[in-house]
Protein backbone atom coordinates (compact mmCIF):
# COMPACT_ATOMS: atom_id res chain seq x y z
CA UNK A 1 0.00 0.00 0.00
CA UNK A 2 1.48 3.53 -0.53
CA UNK A 3 0.19 6.67 1.04
CA UNK A 4 -0.59 9.42 -0.70
CA UNK A 5 1.24 12.73 -0.04
CA UNK A 6 -0.75 16.10 -1.14
CA UNK A 7 1.01 19.04 -0.83
CA UNK A 8 -0.20 22.41 1.01
CA UNK A 9 -0.14 25.93 -0.11
CA UNK A 10 2.89 27.85 0.57
CA UNK A 11 3.10 29.47 4.26
CA UNK A 12 4.22 31.00 7.18
CA UNK A 13 4.66 29.06 10.19
CA UNK A 14 5.67 31.54 13.46
CA UNK A 15 6.54 29.14 16.10
CA UNK A 16 6.14 31.16 19.78
CA UNK A 17 8.38 29.08 22.03
CA UNK A 18 10.74 28.09 19.40
CA UNK A 19 13.36 27.28 22.16
CA UNK A 20 11.20 25.03 24.71
CA UNK A 21 10.77 21.23 24.80
CA UNK A 22 7.77 20.88 22.65
CA UNK A 23 9.08 22.40 19.72
CA UNK A 24 12.51 20.55 19.62
CA UNK A 25 10.44 17.15 20.48
CA UNK A 26 7.65 17.12 18.45
CA UNK A 27 6.85 20.39 16.22
CA UNK A 28 10.07 20.92 14.71
CA UNK A 29 10.72 17.28 14.12
CA UNK A 30 7.41 16.87 12.73
CA UNK A 31 7.68 19.83 10.07
CA UNK A 32 10.60 17.69 9.47
CA UNK A 33 8.88 14.86 8.28
CA UNK A 34 6.48 16.58 6.49
CA UNK A 35 9.14 18.60 4.35
CA UNK A 36 10.95 15.25 3.67
CA UNK A 37 8.33 13.44 1.92
CA UNK A 38 7.33 16.60 -0.15
CA UNK A 39 3.94 17.65 1.96
CA UNK A 40 5.55 21.20 3.31
CA UNK A 41 6.16 23.15 0.22
CA UNK A 42 10.00 24.25 -0.58
CA UNK A 43 8.67 28.23 -0.22
CA UNK A 44 7.42 27.10 3.01
CA UNK A 45 8.77 29.01 5.90
CA UNK A 46 9.17 28.44 9.30
CA UNK A 47 9.95 31.63 11.91
CA UNK A 48 10.79 30.77 15.02
CA UNK A 49 10.04 33.55 17.83
CA UNK A 50 11.09 33.38 21.51
CA UNK A 51 12.42 35.86 24.43
CA UNK A 52 15.99 34.62 23.91
CA UNK A 53 18.53 36.60 22.34
CA UNK A 54 19.88 34.25 19.48
CA UNK A 55 20.41 34.96 15.63
CA UNK A 56 18.67 33.03 12.94
CA UNK A 57 22.11 30.86 12.92
CA UNK A 58 21.93 30.31 16.71
CA UNK A 59 17.95 29.12 16.11
CA UNK A 60 19.06 26.56 13.24
CA UNK A 61 21.82 25.76 15.23
CA UNK A 62 19.45 24.54 18.01
CA UNK A 63 17.07 23.36 15.70
CA UNK A 64 19.56 20.68 13.92
CA UNK A 65 20.49 19.18 17.64
CA UNK A 66 16.70 19.01 18.13
CA UNK A 67 16.43 17.18 14.70
CA UNK A 68 19.61 14.97 15.37
CA UNK A 69 17.95 13.54 18.50
CA UNK A 70 14.81 12.90 17.82
CA UNK A 71 15.49 11.96 13.67
CA UNK A 72 18.96 10.26 14.35
CA UNK A 73 18.64 8.30 11.34
CA UNK A 74 18.03 11.60 9.05
CA UNK A 75 20.20 12.17 5.91
CA UNK A 76 22.76 15.11 6.51
CA UNK A 77 21.57 16.66 3.64
CA UNK A 78 18.01 16.22 4.11
CA UNK A 79 18.60 18.10 7.72
CA UNK A 80 20.21 20.97 5.79
CA UNK A 81 17.71 21.54 3.12
CA UNK A 82 14.91 21.96 6.04
CA UNK A 83 17.31 24.07 8.27
CA UNK A 84 17.16 26.58 5.57
CA UNK A 85 13.82 27.23 6.34
CA UNK A 86 14.14 28.41 9.33
CA UNK A 87 14.34 32.16 10.71
CA UNK A 88 13.92 33.72 13.83
CA UNK A 89 13.16 36.59 15.54
CA UNK A 90 13.56 37.56 19.34
CA UNK A 91 10.23 38.63 20.52
CA UNK A 92 8.78 39.88 23.65
CA UNK A 93 4.60 38.23 24.28
CA UNK A 94 3.81 40.69 26.71
CA UNK A 95 5.68 44.26 25.55
CA UNK A 96 6.22 46.02 22.38
CA UNK A 97 9.88 44.53 21.12
CA UNK A 98 9.59 42.61 17.95
CA UNK A 99 6.93 43.11 16.27
CA UNK A 100 7.50 45.10 13.68
CA UNK A 101 10.76 43.11 12.80
CA UNK A 102 8.09 39.88 12.69
CA UNK A 103 6.32 41.85 10.28
CA UNK A 104 8.85 42.58 7.91
CA UNK A 105 9.15 38.46 7.45
CA UNK A 106 5.79 37.63 6.80
CA UNK A 107 4.63 37.42 3.18
CA UNK A 108 1.17 39.00 2.36
CA UNK A 109 0.02 36.39 -0.14
CA UNK A 110 0.81 32.85 2.16
CA UNK A 111 -1.20 31.40 5.00
CA UNK A 112 -0.35 32.64 8.56
CA UNK A 113 -0.11 29.99 11.46
CA UNK A 114 0.61 31.35 14.34
CA UNK A 115 1.77 28.34 15.82
CA UNK A 116 1.57 29.17 20.40
CA UNK A 117 4.05 26.63 22.09
CA UNK A 118 4.34 28.36 25.29
CA UNK A 119 2.32 28.75 28.55
CA UNK A 120 -1.28 29.27 28.80
CA UNK A 121 -0.94 32.79 30.60
CA UNK A 122 0.65 34.18 27.14
CA UNK A 123 -1.90 33.15 25.32
CA UNK A 124 -4.29 36.08 25.30
CA UNK A 125 -1.34 38.79 25.21
CA UNK A 126 0.32 37.16 22.16
CA UNK A 127 -3.02 37.17 20.56
CA UNK A 128 -3.25 40.60 21.16
CA UNK A 129 -0.08 41.39 20.16
CA UNK A 130 -0.49 39.89 17.00
CA UNK A 131 -4.25 42.13 16.24
CA UNK A 132 -2.18 45.39 17.49
CA UNK A 133 0.31 44.60 15.43
CA UNK A 134 -1.88 44.22 12.67
CA UNK A 135 -0.67 40.38 11.18
CA UNK A 136 -3.82 38.62 11.24
CA UNK A 137 -4.88 38.58 7.58
CA UNK A 138 -8.11 36.24 6.63
CA UNK A 139 -5.48 33.15 6.13
CA UNK A 140 -4.37 33.45 9.63
CA UNK A 141 -5.20 30.55 12.08
CA UNK A 142 -3.94 30.74 15.54
CA UNK A 143 -2.98 27.44 17.33
CA UNK A 144 -3.25 26.74 21.12
CA UNK A 145 -2.08 23.95 23.00
CA UNK A 146 -3.85 22.21 25.97
CA UNK A 147 -4.77 23.34 28.76
CA UNK A 148 -7.74 25.33 27.64
CA UNK A 149 -8.43 27.14 30.93
CA UNK A 150 -8.28 25.31 34.38
CA UNK A 151 -11.93 25.64 34.79
CA UNK A 152 -15.27 27.33 33.21
CA UNK A 153 -14.60 30.75 33.97
CA UNK A 154 -10.85 30.67 32.74
CA UNK A 155 -11.63 28.50 29.67
CA UNK A 156 -14.53 31.66 28.60
CA UNK A 157 -12.51 34.20 29.57
CA UNK A 158 -10.01 32.33 26.82
CA UNK A 159 -12.27 32.18 24.59
CA UNK A 160 -13.08 35.62 24.81
CA UNK A 161 -10.00 37.15 24.38
CA UNK A 162 -9.05 34.73 20.91
CA UNK A 163 -12.64 35.64 20.26
CA UNK A 164 -11.56 39.51 20.14
CA UNK A 165 -8.52 39.19 17.89
CA UNK A 166 -9.26 35.68 15.76
CA UNK A 167 -12.59 34.22 14.27
CA UNK A 168 -13.48 31.23 15.97
CA UNK A 169 -12.86 29.66 12.35
CA UNK A 170 -9.26 30.66 12.66
CA UNK A 171 -8.57 29.24 15.72
CA UNK A 172 -7.12 25.76 16.47
CA UNK A 173 -7.15 24.22 20.47
CA UNK A 174 -4.78 21.29 19.18
CA UNK A 175 -5.35 17.69 21.17
CA UNK A 176 -2.54 15.20 19.76
CA UNK A 177 -5.04 12.76 20.38
CA UNK A 178 -7.14 13.35 17.74
CA UNK A 179 -4.26 13.39 15.09
CA UNK A 180 -3.60 9.90 16.17
CA UNK A 181 -4.31 7.30 13.06
CA UNK A 182 -6.26 4.99 15.51
CA UNK A 183 -8.75 7.85 16.89
CA UNK A 184 -9.98 8.75 12.98
CA UNK A 185 -9.85 4.93 12.13
CA UNK A 186 -12.70 5.07 14.33
CA UNK A 187 -14.84 6.89 12.46
CA UNK A 188 -14.23 5.26 9.80
CA UNK A 189 -14.82 1.47 11.00
CA UNK A 190 -18.37 3.45 12.17
CA UNK A 191 -19.57 5.33 9.60
CA UNK A 192 -17.90 3.21 6.28
CA UNK A 193 -18.63 0.18 7.28
CA UNK A 194 -22.23 -1.70 7.79
CA UNK A 195 -20.50 -4.51 9.96
CA UNK A 196 -20.53 -2.54 13.56
CA UNK A 197 -22.98 0.43 13.21
CA UNK A 198 -25.78 -1.00 13.47
CA UNK A 199 -24.96 -2.94 16.39
CA UNK A 200 -23.69 0.26 17.74
CA UNK A 201 -26.09 0.56 21.15
CA UNK A 202 -27.06 0.34 24.19
CA UNK A 203 -29.06 -2.95 23.11
CA UNK A 204 -25.83 -4.81 21.66
CA UNK A 205 -22.86 -3.11 23.54
CA UNK A 206 -22.62 -4.38 27.22
CA UNK A 207 -20.11 -1.35 28.59
CA UNK A 208 -17.17 0.36 27.03
CA UNK A 209 -14.02 0.77 28.53
CA UNK A 210 -11.47 4.16 28.04
CA UNK A 211 -8.28 3.41 29.08
CA UNK A 212 -5.13 5.89 28.83
CA UNK A 213 -2.21 5.04 31.19
CA UNK A 214 1.12 6.06 31.77
CA UNK A 215 4.48 4.29 33.01
CA UNK A 216 6.00 7.58 33.97
CA UNK A 217 5.55 9.81 37.18
CA UNK A 218 5.22 13.25 36.71
CA UNK A 219 8.58 14.41 37.46
CA UNK A 220 9.30 17.70 35.40
CA UNK A 221 5.91 18.70 35.75
CA UNK A 222 5.27 18.34 39.22
CA UNK A 223 4.30 21.62 39.96
CA UNK A 224 2.07 21.65 37.04
CA UNK A 225 0.26 18.40 38.09
CA UNK A 226 -0.05 19.90 41.43
CA UNK A 227 -2.27 22.44 40.26
CA UNK A 228 -3.90 20.08 37.94
CA UNK A 229 -4.62 16.61 38.64
CA UNK A 230 -5.45 14.00 36.58
CA UNK A 231 -9.00 15.05 36.12
CA UNK A 232 -7.92 18.49 34.79
CA UNK A 233 -5.04 17.41 32.84
CA UNK A 234 -6.46 14.18 31.21
CA UNK A 235 -10.33 13.49 31.63
CA UNK A 236 -11.21 17.24 30.54
CA UNK A 237 -9.70 16.73 27.10
CA UNK A 238 -8.12 13.58 25.90
CA UNK A 239 -10.74 10.87 27.69
CA UNK A 240 -13.56 13.31 26.95
CA UNK A 241 -12.47 13.87 23.04
CA UNK A 242 -12.04 9.78 22.72
CA UNK A 243 -15.69 9.71 24.44
CA UNK A 244 -17.36 12.12 22.23
CA UNK A 245 -15.65 10.31 19.05
CA UNK A 246 -17.35 6.97 20.42
CA UNK A 247 -20.93 7.83 21.48
CA UNK A 248 -21.45 10.64 18.79
CA UNK A 249 -24.22 10.14 16.07
CA UNK A 250 -23.14 10.13 12.56
CA UNK A 251 -22.59 13.21 11.45
CA UNK A 252 -24.56 14.70 8.23
CA UNK A 253 -21.17 15.04 6.48
CA UNK A 254 -17.91 14.22 7.09
CA UNK A 255 -17.09 18.31 7.98
CA UNK A 256 -15.97 20.59 10.52
CA UNK A 257 -18.92 21.85 12.54
CA UNK A 258 -20.99 19.05 11.42
CA UNK A 259 -18.85 16.64 13.21
CA UNK A 260 -18.25 19.03 16.11
CA UNK A 261 -21.83 19.21 16.29
CA UNK A 262 -22.24 16.03 17.28
CA UNK A 263 -19.22 15.51 19.86
CA UNK A 264 -21.44 18.51 21.71
CA UNK A 265 -24.57 16.33 21.97
CA UNK A 266 -22.21 13.97 23.59
CA UNK A 267 -21.00 16.17 26.35
CA UNK A 268 -24.11 17.88 27.06
CA UNK A 269 -25.66 14.67 27.26
CA UNK A 270 -23.30 13.15 29.93
CA UNK A 271 -25.19 12.46 33.45
CA UNK A 272 -23.55 14.22 36.53
CA UNK A 273 -21.16 11.74 38.16
CA UNK A 274 -21.99 10.97 41.71
CA UNK A 275 -19.44 10.83 44.41
CA UNK A 276 -19.83 6.51 44.39
CA UNK A 277 -18.94 6.03 40.92
CA UNK A 278 -15.47 7.88 40.57
CA UNK A 279 -12.23 7.21 41.97
CA UNK A 280 -8.81 9.39 42.96
CA UNK A 281 -5.60 7.83 43.40
CA UNK A 282 -1.98 8.78 44.02
CA UNK A 283 1.13 6.41 43.86
CA UNK A 284 3.07 5.66 46.47
CA UNK A 285 6.94 5.33 46.38
CA UNK A 286 8.15 2.12 45.19
CA UNK A 287 9.88 0.46 42.29
CA UNK A 288 12.76 2.32 42.02
CA UNK A 289 10.72 5.94 42.11
CA UNK A 290 9.68 8.86 44.65
CA UNK A 291 6.49 8.88 45.18
CA UNK A 292 3.94 11.53 43.69
CA UNK A 293 3.77 13.90 46.65
CA UNK A 294 8.05 13.99 46.49
CA UNK A 295 7.69 14.24 43.00
CA UNK A 296 5.04 17.61 43.43
CA UNK A 297 6.78 18.60 46.19
CA UNK A 298 4.04 18.45 48.61
CA UNK A 299 4.08 16.09 50.91
CA UNK A 300 0.25 16.72 51.98
CA UNK A 301 -0.74 16.63 48.80
CA UNK A 302 -4.64 16.44 47.29
CA UNK A 303 -3.87 16.01 43.70
CA UNK A 304 -4.59 12.89 41.96
CA UNK A 305 -2.38 10.85 39.78
CA UNK A 306 -5.04 8.70 39.00
CA UNK A 307 -8.92 9.12 38.53
CA UNK A 308 -11.81 6.65 37.08
CA UNK A 309 -14.99 6.92 36.91
CA UNK A 310 -18.30 5.69 35.79
CA UNK A 311 -19.80 8.07 33.17
CA UNK A 312 -23.73 7.60 32.02
CA UNK A 313 -24.60 9.26 28.58
CA UNK A 314 -28.14 9.84 28.45
CA UNK A 315 -29.61 9.61 25.44
CA UNK A 316 -31.82 7.28 23.61
CA UNK A 317 -28.51 4.98 22.07
CA UNK A 318 -26.53 4.61 25.44
CA UNK A 319 -29.48 4.55 28.03
CA UNK A 320 -28.02 1.79 30.19
CA UNK A 321 -24.47 1.37 28.84
CA UNK A 322 -22.14 2.59 31.23
CA UNK A 323 -18.63 4.43 29.94
CA UNK A 324 -15.67 3.77 32.30
CA UNK A 325 -13.29 5.99 31.75
CA UNK A 326 -9.27 5.03 33.63
CA UNK A 327 -6.27 7.15 33.09
CA UNK A 328 -3.42 7.44 35.57
CA UNK A 329 0.61 8.06 36.26
CA UNK A 330 3.37 5.15 37.00
CA UNK A 331 1.09 2.19 36.41
CA UNK A 332 2.28 -1.33 34.67
CA UNK A 333 2.18 -0.32 31.09
CA UNK A 334 1.97 2.87 28.58
CA UNK A 335 -1.13 1.83 26.67
CA UNK A 336 -4.17 3.91 25.24
CA UNK A 337 -6.84 2.13 24.23
CA UNK A 338 -10.70 2.13 23.52
CA UNK A 339 -12.81 -1.00 24.34
CA UNK A 340 -15.90 -2.07 23.30
CA UNK A 341 -17.47 -4.97 25.30
CA UNK A 342 -20.53 -6.50 23.28
CA UNK A 343 -23.22 -7.93 25.27
CA UNK A 344 -23.43 -11.72 25.18
CA UNK A 345 -25.85 -13.83 22.80
CA UNK A 346 -28.93 -14.34 24.95
CA UNK A 347 -28.91 -18.01 24.78
CA UNK A 348 -26.04 -20.02 24.72
CA UNK A 349 -25.97 -23.68 23.04
CA UNK A 350 -22.50 -24.48 24.12
CA UNK A 351 -20.96 -25.50 27.63
CA UNK A 352 -19.80 -22.48 29.30
CA UNK A 353 -16.14 -21.28 29.31
CA UNK A 354 -14.81 -20.44 32.15
CA UNK A 355 -12.92 -16.83 32.40
CA UNK A 356 -15.27 -16.25 29.34
CA UNK A 357 -14.87 -12.78 28.24
CA UNK A 358 -17.08 -12.13 25.14
CA UNK A 359 -16.62 -10.08 22.29
CA UNK A 360 -14.75 -6.86 22.49
CA UNK A 361 -13.97 -4.52 19.81
CA UNK A 362 -10.47 -2.98 20.91
CA UNK A 363 -9.24 0.00 19.61
CA UNK A 364 -5.62 0.42 20.29
CA UNK A 365 -3.91 4.31 20.29
CA UNK A 366 -0.69 3.82 21.68
CA UNK A 367 1.85 2.20 22.13
CA UNK A 368 1.03 -0.49 18.79
CA UNK A 369 -1.86 1.31 17.04
CA UNK A 370 -4.73 -0.90 15.30
CA UNK A 371 -7.69 -2.66 16.06
CA UNK A 372 -8.81 -6.11 17.35
CA UNK A 373 -11.46 -7.60 17.60
CA UNK A 374 -12.13 -10.93 20.31
CA UNK A 375 -14.28 -13.82 18.87
CA UNK A 376 -15.26 -16.86 20.23
CA UNK A 377 -14.37 -19.89 17.88
CA UNK A 378 -14.46 -24.03 18.35
CA UNK A 379 -11.19 -24.93 20.04
CA UNK A 380 -9.44 -26.86 16.63
CA UNK A 381 -9.51 -30.18 16.72
CA UNK A 382 -11.25 -33.64 17.80
CA UNK A 383 -12.76 -34.17 21.25
CA UNK A 384 -16.35 -32.25 21.09
CA UNK A 385 -17.20 -29.10 21.21
CA UNK A 386 -14.70 -26.89 23.25
CA UNK A 387 -14.78 -22.83 22.41
CA UNK A 388 -11.85 -20.92 22.84
CA UNK A 389 -11.05 -16.76 22.17
CA UNK A 390 -8.82 -15.68 19.70
CA UNK A 391 -8.16 -12.04 18.55
CA UNK A 392 -8.92 -10.75 14.71
CA UNK A 393 -5.86 -8.41 15.07
CA UNK A 394 -4.93 -5.80 12.34
CA UNK A 395 -1.73 -3.69 13.95
CA UNK A 396 -1.66 -1.15 11.73
CA UNK A 397 2.10 -1.06 10.96
CA UNK A 398 2.10 -4.97 9.85
CA UNK A 399 -1.45 -5.10 8.00
CA UNK A 400 -0.42 -1.53 6.18
CA UNK A 401 2.91 -2.87 5.20
CA UNK A 402 6.71 -1.60 5.57
CA UNK A 403 6.42 0.86 2.99
CA UNK A 404 3.94 2.99 5.30
CA UNK A 405 5.06 4.92 8.50
CA UNK A 406 2.52 5.94 11.14
CA UNK A 407 3.06 9.64 11.26
CA UNK A 408 3.17 11.13 14.33
CA UNK A 409 -0.11 12.97 15.27
CA UNK A 410 1.57 16.35 14.90
CA UNK A 411 2.60 15.97 11.29
CA UNK A 412 -1.11 15.50 10.58
CA UNK A 413 -3.13 18.69 12.80
CA UNK A 414 -0.20 20.82 11.55
CA UNK A 415 -0.66 20.13 7.96
CA UNK A 416 -4.30 20.38 8.98
CA UNK A 417 -4.10 23.61 10.03
CA UNK A 418 -2.37 24.68 7.04
CA UNK A 419 -5.37 23.65 4.87
CA UNK A 420 -7.84 25.29 7.08
CA UNK A 421 -9.25 22.19 8.07
CA UNK A 422 -10.62 22.19 11.98
CA UNK A 423 -12.56 18.35 11.85
CA UNK A 424 -9.71 17.22 14.45
CA UNK A 425 -9.91 20.43 16.60
CA UNK A 426 -12.12 21.62 19.34
CA UNK A 427 -14.30 23.70 18.85
CA UNK A 428 -14.81 27.00 22.17
CA UNK A 429 -18.12 25.92 22.70
CA UNK A 430 -17.08 21.81 23.43
CA UNK A 431 -14.47 23.12 25.32
CA UNK A 432 -16.74 25.21 28.06
CA UNK A 433 -19.21 22.46 27.77
CA UNK A 434 -16.83 20.03 28.87
CA UNK A 435 -15.15 22.33 31.38
CA UNK A 436 -19.33 22.97 32.61
CA UNK A 437 -19.37 18.90 33.47
CA UNK A 438 -15.43 19.16 35.07
CA UNK A 439 -16.31 21.59 37.57
CA UNK A 440 -18.58 20.23 39.87
CA UNK A 441 -16.23 17.38 40.33
CA UNK A 442 -13.68 19.54 41.21
CA UNK A 443 -15.38 21.93 43.46
CA UNK A 444 -16.73 18.48 45.40
CA UNK A 445 -12.95 17.16 46.08
CA UNK A 446 -12.13 20.57 47.02
CA UNK A 447 -14.20 20.94 49.79
CA UNK A 448 -13.82 17.33 50.96
CA UNK A 449 -10.86 16.26 53.29
CA UNK A 450 -10.35 12.88 51.51
CA UNK A 451 -7.52 12.50 50.08
CA UNK A 452 -6.76 10.56 47.16
CA UNK A 453 -6.23 6.50 47.31
CA UNK A 454 -2.64 5.57 47.71
CA UNK A 455 -1.57 2.73 44.78
CA UNK A 456 1.88 1.02 43.81
CA UNK A 457 3.37 2.45 41.40
CA UNK A 458 3.79 -0.65 38.54
CA UNK A 459 0.19 -1.81 38.95
CA UNK A 460 -3.03 -1.15 37.82
CA UNK A 461 -3.96 1.67 40.34
CA UNK A 462 -6.62 1.95 43.38
CA UNK A 463 -8.15 -1.07 44.93
CA UNK A 464 -11.01 1.01 44.89
CA UNK A 465 -10.78 1.30 40.68
CA UNK A 466 -11.63 -2.64 40.80
CA UNK A 467 -14.45 -2.33 42.85
CA UNK A 468 -16.23 0.50 40.55
CA UNK A 469 -16.36 -2.71 38.21
CA UNK A 470 -16.91 -5.34 40.32
CA UNK A 471 -19.94 -3.83 42.04
CA UNK A 472 -21.24 -4.75 38.42
CA UNK A 473 -20.25 -7.53 37.71
CA UNK A 474 -17.43 -6.86 35.30
CA UNK A 475 -13.76 -5.93 35.33
CA UNK A 476 -11.36 -4.06 33.90
CA UNK A 477 -8.87 -4.95 30.95
CA UNK A 478 -5.85 -5.47 32.18
CA UNK A 479 -2.98 -2.92 31.49
CA UNK A 480 -0.89 -4.21 28.92
CA UNK A 481 -3.07 -7.56 27.57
Amino acid sequence: MVSRVIPVAAFDLVLFGATGDLAARKILPSLFHRFKIGQMPPEGRIIGAARSAMDTAAFRALAKSSLNSAVPKAAKSDIAAFLKLLDYVRIDAMGDAGWKTLAKKLRKDAVRVFYLSVGPTLFSPIASGLKTAGLITPESRIVVEKPFGHDLASATALNRDLGACFKESQIYRIDHYLGKETVQNLMALRFANALFEPLWNSQHIDHVQITVAESLGVAGRGEYYERAGALRDMVQNHLMQLLCLTAMEPPSRFEPNAVRDEKLKVIRALDPVPPERIVRGQYRKGNGGDSFADEVGNPDSRSESFVAMKVQVSNWRWAGTPFYLRTGKKLRHRLSEIAIVFRDPPHSIFPAMENRRGNALIIRLQPDEGITLRMTIKDPGPGGMRLTEVPLDMTFAEALGADIVMPDAYERLIMDVVRGDQTLFMRGDEVEAAWEWIDPLTAAWAESSEKPAPYDAGGSGPEDALMLLHRDGRRWREIGQ
